[in-house]
């Protein structure tokens, strides 16, 4: 039985791809007591409210988590938080850097102060790939979050709450997929723009995202960084499962994309552990009290988690019967 059976859980980002899979997944299998939405746009949680039918168990605020005060608030008698909202697009990180910065460094840290003094008892924090040897202003600004959510531990020596974080890739069928993109733009026969025919990346689908993170609630003793271990696809065999035949036409990278993408640098590695489907990457320093290192297998020197090296890969093939089943 997991740890979230009949409690009190609180989503920051609710009404994103994975705040609302995840919160389905939650009331379908584990009663909760209440599940509080918290996000910024009044209209999505309308939508929200009315595709779960009004659930009685759903509580919907609006807010910020660049408001503490909000936060604290929205916390109250909650035993659970998943941290999910975040500023995630590359290129507008690049263009629009300190709005970055205040959303998924402040607010992070709004969330973290704001967790300690309701007396949380855990939290899991959402991460991305982008977070590795970062690149981007996006990627930076969420390395930045990992680090203040597994020091946070530290902040909260003398409490109860207890943080962690889970890093994963791109996300099957989520609302900033490419593959609606790419769709559409099979259907009315235009080309898709490839920025480079070699570039490779990390997929989980959005059910497999949302119960390793259930996964991570139930394991987690504050501190660790989970990472699935996952395949990784090339962008052609994704445009062959997509849109087969299609013609393609190349366009400049992106600002801050990268041809590959990493979830474990080669330095992280050193103090990580693999345990059957994860990677977990302890804290650099874990001086809190009661943190206890999971039992798992060291890994090689200078091995480093990239999607291009990789020893898991969906075919074209693979991908598309992942595609079917999601639709």
């Amino acid at each position: 039985m997991s740890i979230l059976e009949g409690s009190s859980i609180l989503v920051t980002g609710g009404t994103g791809s994975f705040g609302k899979a995840f919160i389905r997944h939650v009331l379908d299998n584990f009663n909760p007591k209440r599940i509080v939405i918290f996000s910024r746009d009044e209209l999505k949680q309308y939508e929200m409210r009315l595709a779960f039918n009004n659930d009685s168990r759903l509580r919907f605020f609006i807010g910020d988590i660049r408001d503490q005060h909000r936060l604290k608030r929205a916390m109250h008698d909650v035993d659970y938080v998943v941290h999910a909202a975040a500023l995630k697009q590359v290129d507008t990180a690049e263009y629009n850097p300190f709005e970055y910065v205040q959303t998924n460094i402040i607010g992070s840290q709004n969330v973290v102060e704001a967790a300690i003094d309701a007396g949380i008892k855990k939290v899991v924090a959402l991460s991305t790939d982008k977070a590795s040897s970062p690149l981007n202003l996006y990627g930076a600004t969420k390395l930045a979050a990992d680090k203040l959510f597994q020091s946070a531990n530290h902040y909260a020596a003398g409490y109860v709450t207890r943080f962690s974080v889970v890093r994963y890739g791109n996300v099957m069928g989520s609302r900033g997929s490419v593959i609606p993109f790419f769709k559409a733009l099979a259907a009315e026969g235009k080309p898709l723009p490839i920025t480079d025919e070699r570039m490779t990346r990390f997929w989980i689908t959005l059910p497999q995202a949302v119960q390793f993170v259930v996964d991570s609630f139930d394991l987690m003793v504050g501190g660790e960084l989970y990472v699935p271990r996952i395949p990784s696809m090339k962008i052609m065999d994704l445009v062959e499962a997509v849109a087969p035949g299609s013609k393609t036409v190349p366009v400049d990278i992106r600002p801050g994309e990268k041809l590959h993408e990493e979830m474990i640098s080669e330095d992280d590695s050193r103090r990580t552990l693999l345990l059957d489907n994860r990677y977990v990457v302890l804290p650099t320093i874990a001086n809190w009290g009661d943190f206890v290192a999971p039992q798992g297998e060291s890994l090689p020197d200078g091995f480093a988690y990239r999607s291009n090296t990789n020893d898991l890969w969906l075919s074209s093939d693979d991908i598309k019967r992942i595609l079917e089943d999601l639709d």
